[in-house]
């Protein structure tokens, strides 16, 4: 028993703490990073009062979350090298253009779907239909988080990315599932606590997703 104690009570080798530190300064750079990418939609989300009365125009401001986030990606991909600002750097300009279109080709069917369920919840039978679209909602969310991760890693071509990404994510969806639940709550903790969100919360939010996503995306490889 005193073994035992001896060795819980032993201190860690240095590269343990090497290690930590290492993943803490990962953390705290990709949050900072992801921020300055976000930094146009988090001033207008300060300044504009009423967010939902402008929301097209939040939509269309939102397209610069996607190649930041494809940077944190970057970051989580190169996360044993304990560095932050290169891994950043390289997958944003990799995955800009793929990003912003898999985005906002996401963010146009995510309004859609939101239209038609405002729509449809008028009718009687509307309530019935709304877990059809709310599925559709997550596949659609999974999708653009398979194929950022995907761009933020690799160069192929947009188109030879979305059908696979679309299948992998329907047949795991759980997982798609588990990453759109996640993603809520990195938006709400950044929403209610804006300071704690963006420097602390996000990157151990977005590595769950990061990593679910690899896990997903690991059948593309077979």
């Amino acid at each position: 028993m005193s073994a035992v104690v001896a060795r819980l009570l032993r201190p860690a080798a240095q590269r343990t703490y090497e290690k930590v530190f290492g993943l803490v300064h990962v953390a705290l750079g990709a949050n900072v990073l992801l921020a300055a990418g976000c930094a146009p939609l988090l001033l207008a989300l300060a300044v504009v009062r009423d967010p939902v009365a402008s929301w097209p125009f939040f939509v269309v401001l939102s397209g610069c979350c996607a190649p930041a986030l494809a940077g944190v990606f970057g970051c989580f991909a190169a996360l044993d090298g304990g560095r932050v600002w290169r891994p950043f750097a390289d997958a944003y300009r990799r995955a800009a253009g793929r990003a912003l279109v898999a985005w906002y080709g996401g963010a146009a069917v995510l309004v859609v779907l939101a239209v038609d369920v405002v729509v449809v919840s008028r009718a009687a039978w509307g309530p019935a239909v709304v877990p059809l679209f709310a599925t559709a909602a997550v596949l659609v969310v999974g999708t653009v988080v398979a194929v950022l991760v995907a761009t933020s890693a690799g160069t192929d071509r947009l188109r030879d990315l979305v059908w696979p990404c679309l299948c992998l994510v329907a047949r795991r969806w759980y997982l798609a599932l588990a990453n759109a639940v996640v993603l809520g709550l990195a938006v709400a903790a950044v929403l209610l606590q804006p300071v704690a969100g963006l420097l602390v919360a996000c990157a151990p939010l977005l590595y769950a997703v990061y990593a679910n996503t690899r896990v997903l995306l690991a059948g593309r490889a077979r």
